[in-house]
Parts: structure tokens; C-alpha cells; sequence
């Protein structure tokens, strides 16, 4: 179904968000993006949302799949300004949003669809899931010009790390941290400060007022934490080749950089077990 603009698929297509969990894929050019959409098939969505410019053109078994939604993300603040209007329409409703090229992983996402993990975090009292910004980037920057290779991607397997995050007034908020790694923190010259962290609620439960800020958190603050106070929860990963595009296509970074690989690179397998076992996810009492 192809709808207009976001406003008439809010009035028309409604029904779409009557039940989740909603995937929303937000295409901000033309790279990959059959395969991200096709990546959250399988993993059972009970609906996508791909909001991208009229110039996508999909197949027609992939087209049928789906609802299209004519936006742009050309302007500041696109993402968010949709999310909110979204949240809006959809009150207790499991959303998800992501970029295109970009691909969620949960644990055991292989033999468990996206509904189980998120009734079981339900039960868990909790309204959202705490996901690591991955970096992907390709290994041969000179075949592959915009750092994007499906065949041939890699990932950092160390350096990430957390610091507090602290309130207005300087003091640490309880159950949440800044977290920091991959080419955001290898090539950070080229990174503006405020989009340096990786962490993302990816995943969470619309509700009446809820809105998402420019910084991926949240105006309700038990959304923005990684766990509840009694014991961890579920953590999931979002593998991304968004910033080694933008690292490769911004003039003032492309010419710095002729390979994104370094001595603690490694090859992605394209499974959940490898950031479990990498510590970029984790399953909580989930087993």
C-alpha cells in the first residue's frame, strides 16, 4: 500500500498500527535498502513502514509487503517529527525505528520472532529495549566507495565503552549511561560531540505524551535506562553502515580515511551469537 505523505497514511492507513510490533524504516538515500526491509521480514514484524522518497523503487513481491509512505529526510529533525506524529497514532502500540542499511539483531533472533522477545519484556514490566549502534563498515574501501558491503563487512569487536549520564544539575542518573565505541570513537575528529554515542531506544512502547528527542532517548526518563532496578534486562543491537557512509561520503572526512579496518577488527557473521558473545547484546533472564 503507497500512501502520499505521512498525514494521509495516519488518516487512511491506521489500521496498519492497530497492532504491533510496527517497523519503521526511514530511507534517507538509496543504499541497500531492499535488504533492510527484507532483514525485518524475516524477523516477523507484524507490519513495516517504509517512509522514504518517491525515487526508491522496490520490487513488486517487496512493494506489496510493505506500506510506503512518501517522506523525506531532507530536512532537521525529519526522523523524530514522524516518530512523534507515530506514537501519536498508535498508544500502546510496540514501535521500532531504524535508517536504511541498517539491520536489528536481538538474542536468539534466529529461531524467535521480534513478538516473542517483546511479550516477554512486557512481562518484564518493561516499555522499551536498550540498542547498541553497531558500526559496519566494508573492508575494501577503494571496490566498495561507500563503505557498504554486505559480503565483506566488519565490525569493531572492542573498544566500547560507558560513562554516566548525568542530569541538569551534575548528578548521575540512576540505570543510565552514555555509551561510546566503533567510528564514532575511531575517527571522533570528524564526529560532532552531540552524535557521538551509540546508544539508541530502537525499541519501546508508544504511549499517550511519549516523544523522541534528537539525541535517540526519550521524554519519559524509565525509557532512556538500560535496566530495572532489580535485575538486567534485554539488550539488542542495531548493525549499522550509516556512519561509515557518512565518514566516506562527507568531503571532510573522505579523504582522511583509506581504511576503516584496524587490529581489532573482525569479520560480521551476520548472527546474533557473535554480539552476544562480543558483548554488544544481552539476553537478561531470557533464555
Amino acid at each position: 500500500m503507497r500512501y502520499d505523505s505521512l498525514q494521509d497514511f495516519l488518516a487512511q492507513g491506521k489500521a496498519a498500527l492497530a497492532k504491533g510490533p510496527v517497523a519503521l524504516i526511514f530511507v534517507e538515500d538509496l543504499i541497500e535498502v531492499e535488504s533492510t526491509i527484507r532483514h525485518h521480514l524475516k524477523q516477523e514484524f507484524a507490519q513495516i513502514v517504509v517512509l522514504a522518497p518517491d525515487e526508491l523503487a522496490l520490487p513488486q513481491d517487496l512493494g506489496e509487503r510493505i506500506h510506503r509512505v512518501h517522506y523525506t529526510m531532507q530536512h532537521p529533525g525529519a526522523l523524530e517529527a514522524a516518530v512523534n506524529q507515530i506514537i501519536a497514532a498508535a498508544p500502546g502500540v510496540w514501535l521500532y525505528y531504524c535508517y536504511n542499511a541498517e539491520y536489528l539483531y536481538y538474542p536468539f533472533c534466529e529461531t524467535r520472532s521480534i513478538a516473542e522477545m517483546l511479550t516477554f519484556q512486557t512481562e518484564e514490566r518493561r516499555h522499551a529495549v536498550l540498542t547498541y549502534v553497531v558500526d559496519l563498515y566494508a573492508g575494501d574501501l577503494d571496490t566498495d566507495t561507500e563503505a557498504v558491503s554486505l559480503s565483506e563487512a566488519y565490525l569493531d569487536k572492542s573498544g566500547y565503552y560507558a560513562l554516566a549520564r548525568n542530569d541538569e544539575w551534575g548528578n548521575p542518573k540512576q540505570r543510565q549511561l552514555d555509551f561510546f565505541g566503533g567510528l564514532r570513537w575511531r575517527f571522533e575528529e570528524h564526529i560532532p560531540p552531540a552524535r557521538r554515542k551509540i546508544d539508541r531506544i530502537a525499541l519501546f512502547r508508544a504511549k499517550p505524551g511519549l516523544r523522541l528527542l534528537d539525541n535517540h532517548t526519550f521524554t519519559d526518563e524509565e525509557y532512556n535506562t538500560y535496566s530495572c532496578p532489580w535485575h538486567h534486562n534485554i539488550t539488542a543491537a542495531v548493525c549499522s553502515f550509516r556512519t561509515a557512509k557518512a565518514l566516506k561520503t562527507n568531503a571532510g572526512s573522505t579523504f582522511d580515511i583509506h581504511d576503516f579496518r584496524w587490529h581489532n577488527s573482525t569479520g560480521f557473521e551476520w548472527q546474533s551469537q557473535q554480539l552476544l558473545d562480543l558483548g554488544l547484546m544481552e539476553p537478561g533472564q531470557w533464555f
